[in-house]
């Protein structure tokens, strides 16, 4: 869709072992958003998401503060070709293996 954007973010801080992705997970499915969300052998979490900008700007903004127990101490961001995600990502919202 036209409309429709998408961002690759590294989240760093305290973001492993707390739940953060299975809680990425139900804040992107409420936003109706496609992607994936995993963990990365540096001890942060990779986010690509896809959707409306709003919702995609909603996730953002709700992993910086991100679940109990978490503390996100920086989230770099970088907007990623629509097409190229909309096809990695496939249907949903989901986890991914630690790389």
């Amino acid at each position: 869709m036209a409309d429709e954007v998408a961002v690759r973010a590294r989240i760093t801080g305290r973001v492993q072992g707390v739940g953060f992705r299975a809680w990425t997970i139900r804040q992107a499915q409420a936003l109706g958003l496609r992607g994936h969300v995993r963990n990365l052998a540096d001890g942060s979490v990779e986010l690509v998401a896809l959707g409306l900008a709003e919702s995609v700007d909603g996730l953002l903004r709700a992993c910086r503060q991100g679940p109990a127990g978490a503390r996100v101490e920086g989230i770099e961001t970088r907007a990623e070709d629509v097409a190229a995600v909309a096809r990695e990502a496939g249907p949903g919202f989901r986890q991914l293996p630690t790389v």
